[in-house]
């Protein structure tokens, strides 16, 4: 197994061929000593991007890697799809959506499959996410939308970017279903639907405004995008780089990854050995300067 330093040298090849790995041996020894090297050295942001199927994120997605891009940043992106029930792959393959320059060695795209979990983030996830943030400036994940990705991903995120789209009823169920106290960004997509796209962005301020968290002293942004156009996607890098900045003041962004971590290796632990298996290894409290993959590894 490679090292962390010759996985960054590596360049795309070397990426594939460990993700392979992680897919088929995710408890391999060698594995989980890079997949510790690389929880302690990121470098990368990772943003996440959620919201309903059909919201636009692929579309979002691509004119992001195109900015990131053009500032020089080179850029990861795991997007989860659904899982094949006779094969347990990916089944829409977002890559295919995606349109990237497949000699771009600065740019690499993996489709996931959600596995068991109803649209939600699979185990293996958390795990090319470590990876890739080593490797990348920036990182995103998208989901799949349904089920529980929206809430899974503030779990394996950065930055948490929802998605609404205009005239679609989105904004009446991010009031309903508690998906307001979720994202660090919202965003508006669509925005050539004119008035439909302001009236949606009203409704997710009214939503913002009478949520009884706001995050510290961070204010949810609602911002409104035309990707197609790359109209309004200015402010959004805008806002994704003060949110960076913001998590990087007083620790946060630290915390945030360790209570991620936390959270993963609790969850992992359960879905082997249960919720009895997890009250036998009692309390689980991690430092922020410990990686949970050796853990994991232990409780085998």
């Amino acid at each position: 197994m490679l090292t962390l330093g010759e996985l960054r040298a590596g360049g795309k090849p070397a990426l594939a061929s460990v993700l392979a790995k992680l897919e088929s041996s995710p408890d391999d020894s060698d594995l989980t000593a890079l997949l510790t090297e690389a929880y302690l050295a990121p470098i990368g942001q990772v943003i996440g991007l959620t919201g309903p199927p059909g919201v636009g994120k692929s579309t979002l997605a691509g004119a992001l890697i195109n900015a990131y891009r053009a500032k020089g940043k080179s850029v990861g992106v795991i997007a989860i799809d659904p899982s094949s029930r006779r094969t347990g792959g990916a089944l829409l393959g977002d890559r295919v959506r995606l349109r990237t320059d497949p000699d771009d060695q600065k740019t690499f795209i993996r489709s996931m499959a959600a596995r068991d979990q109803l649209g939600g983030l699979a185990e293996i996830t958390f795990g090319a996410m470590v990876l890739m943030r080593a490797v990348y400036d920036v990182v995103l994940v998208e989901t799949v939308g349904v089920g529980q990705s929206e809430t899974d991903i503030s779990m394996a995120a950065d930055t948490v970017v929802f998605c609404v789209q205009p005239g679609s009823g989105d904004s009446l169920q991010f009031m309903k279903a508690g998906i307001v106290e979720i994202p660090d960004i919202v965003v508006v997509t669509k925005g050539d639907m004119g008035a439909a796209a302001t009236r949606a962005k009203a409704d997710v301020k009214g939503a913002l405004g009478m949520a009884a968290e706001a995050s510290l002293d961070w204010g949810v942004p609602v911002k409104i995008v035309t990707a197609t156009s790359g109209e309004g996607l200015p402010g959004l890098m805008d806002e994704l780089a003060e949110h960076w900045h913001w998590l990087g003041r007083e620790s946060r962004l630290v915390e945030r990854r360790r209570v991620q971590a936390e959270s993963w290796l609790k969850q992992a632990i359960k879905e082997r050995y249960g919720r009895e298996g997890l009250k036998k290894l009692g309390a689980i409290s991690l430092a922020p300067d410990t990686a949970p993959f050796g853990l994991l590894a232990k409780a085998d």
